[in-house]
């Protein structure tokens, strides 16, 4: 992985780091869900057995608060097991779009976490349903890594590389996964797009995600920078847009109550400030991911998107 200080290319930043990051969402917030108003201050606790009694269920992001990369965070495993040990509900909501569930679970149950495939709502399956609403046959030209598995996603496939003839020919644009994204591959599909203007469909809203060596330039990033550049609308799925809550809480059985049930994450832009805009409570954690190392007050204050909680860790 390119590390967080070296140069990604002509549509990248020189240096990634959680303030970078934060100026760009704060630089992106129309295209974002409003905060809601009358949001109290957090309250601060050590971890998510504070705040048990207060959730019926618990929907945990990835990156940040359950794993850094392919590493679990400490002590994350032991959590998910005394959340269900205490009869809450537990989901993984998180906007990894690389693999499909299955093998997104089982690098999980390699991790030591206990998570079947139906515990596991990611924002890949969400752009898998709205690509099923676009026209059968449709090319789409794929922006993803070499590991990364398309089986699942509806349509023909052809990954976006560097031979620029899957550029031209693509119908379609699916930004699904950015760990082999380059500039220039960017500069590429910003020509393409500009000869060609066609439907651009962005799997993973992050700007970016926390990894063992560093910040990772997220496929977020890629489909903003092509707004910026072209004028195009992405069309985003994942947190914090609603269609990935949605989508997890209809895996919640009856009709379960918002306010009693708490998004986890480490990400203001994308993890609270989702989950507020649908009256979901919510749990900053604040010691594995984005703001590692940080005063997360500050953050806070400078956005106005307040979790209902801050927790050190998991």
């Amino acid at each position: 992985m390119t590390g967080p200080a070296q140069e990604r290319g002509a549509a990248g930043p020189a240096a990634i780091d959680a303030d970078w990051a934060f100026a760009r969402y704060e630089a992106l917030r129309p295209r974002l869900p409003a905060m809601p108003e009358g949001a109290p201050e957090p309250a601060a606790v050590g971890d998510l057995s504070e705040v048990v009694e207060a959730h019926d269920a618990f929907l945990l992001d990835g990156y940040g608060v359950l794993n850094r990369g392919g590493a679990a965070v400490p002590g994350a495993a032991e959590r998910v097991a005394a959340l269900r040990s205490a009869g809450r509900r537990v989901l993984v909501l998180t906007n990894s779009a690389t693999h499909g569930t299955a093998l997104t679970a089982a690098r999980y149950r390699a991790m030591g976490f206990d998570l079947a495939p139906e515990e596991i709502v990611s924002s890949r399956d969400v752009a898998a349903a709205a690509l099923a609403r676009f026209e059968p046959g449709l090319l789409w030209g794929v922006a993803t890594d070499r590991d990364a598995h398309l089986g699942g996603l509806p349509g023909r496939l052809v990954p976006l590389r560097d031979d620029p003839g899957p550029y031209a020919d693509a119908d379609a644009v699916l930004l699904l996964s950015a760990d082999d994204w380059t500039g220039a591959r960017q500069a590429r599909l910003l020509d393409a797009l500009a000869r060609r203007p066609r439907p651009v469909v962005c799997a993973n809203p992050d700007l970016v995600a926390p990894r063992e060596a560093g910040l990772s330039l997220e496929p977020g990033h890629w489909a903003h920078d092509l707004a910026d550049r072209l004028g195009v609308e992405p069309r985003l799925h994942g947190k914090p847009f609603a269609g990935a809550f949605e989508m997890a809480l209809a895996r919640l059985p009856g009709d379960p109550d918002p306010a009693r049930v708490a998004m986890v994450g480490d990400t203001l832009h994308t993890d609270v400030l989702g989950a507020a805009a649908l009256g979901l409570g919510s749990v900053l954690v604040t010691d594995h991911g984005l703001l590692a190392g940080r005063d997360p007050h500050a953050y806070v204050a400078a956005s106005g998107i307040r979790p209902r909680y801050l927790a050190r860790t998991t």
